[in-house]
């Protein structure tokens, strides 16, 4: 996958953002500040992270005034320290403040994404394992929720249905067992689309592997079980591991042998990074809250 976001995906959510938040209207703003007044703003980090979503927070402000500038201190995908600057902005102040809250609620999401999939690649650098995302992703949000854990440095499963054949426990079940599921998915699916298969134990992997799957997940396994479960497979498939890998010793069970570890938990359950927007009229001067 490209590092690029969908302009007009973007575009969409963005929109969709913005109308969520002000189709009534900025009642607050437009009843306290002046049409004219101008301000400058500092987008500073309240902790460590990875800064993810800077054309995100810039694409709501070149949405709602164009009049409004976002000049980055950092690059995208940086690691930055509590009290490192981001960014500058300046424009109207009535745009500023209108659009603070969705800006910083795409940046915080998506740093807290890459942040947590940074963490994790780390822990498996060692191995030949690489991270991987879910589908639990935020409904509406998985461009850019897959997007960030680009950025934090791991790789995406399937965006949608259509990306990948992935037989889990209850297709396994409506189909009347591994290798008819199997047969049934290589029958009908295009040759471009690899198939992979849930397996809980290494009955149903030697099954998997007769009716020739391409990628293996062994699910919610032991190390000891997924050490037995690589020798089994001895590369004729690729082995994924998940199930509560969030909770886990990756750098363990990276060191068994397995080519993927998917961790829901990287987009399903981040806590929003602390970044805040201060607003003023002269550097220093004024403070308008991330914590609203």
């Amino acid at each position: 996958m490209h590092d690029e976001l969908n302009p007009i995906q973007l575009k969409a959510l963005i929109e969709q953002a913005l109308l969520e938040d002000l189709a009534g209207g900025d009642i607050t703003t437009l009843s306290t500040v002046a049409e004219s007044k101008m301000m400058t703003g500092r987008l500073i980090a309240k902790e460590a992270g990875v800064i993810c979503g800077l054309p995100v927070f810039s694409g709501v402000y070149a949405c709602l005034d164009k009049k409004i500038t976002v000049t980055p201190d950092v690059k995208e995908g940086a690691f930055v320290e509590a009290g490192d600057e981001i960014a500058h902005l300046y424009g109207p102040a009535r745009g500023l403040l209108s659009g603070e809250r969705t800006a910083l609620n795409f940046l915080q999401r998506l740093s807290a994404i890459a942040t947590r999939t940074r963490l994790a690649v780390e822990q498996v650098k060692e191995s030949d394992a690489a991270i991987t995302d879910t589908r639990k992703t935020t409904p509406g949000l998985r461009m850019l929720e897959k997007y960030a854990v680009r950025m934090g440095g791991g790789r995406n499963h399937r965006f949608n249905l259509s990306d990948g054949i992935l037989i889990k426990d209850n297709h396994i079940q409506a189909a009347g067992g591994v290798e008819q599921a199997i047969s049934r998915a290589r029958m009908s699916a295009p040759h471009t689309l690899k198939i992979e298969v849930e397996v809980e134990n290494t009955r149903q992997i030697a099954q998997a592997l007769d009716a020739g799957a391409d990628i293996i997940m062994l699910d919610n396994m032991t190390a000891g079980e997924i050490r037995q479960a690589v020798r089994q497979i001895d590369g004729r498939a690729m082995v994924e591991i998940s199930g509560n890998m969030g909770e886990r010793d990756l750098r363990q069970l990276a060191m068994t042998g397995v080519n993927l570890i998917s961790i829901g938990a990287l987009t399903h359950s981040v806590k929003a990074m602390d970044i805040s927007l201060k607003l003023s009229e002269t550097q220093g001067c004024g403070d308008a809250s991330a914590n609203d």
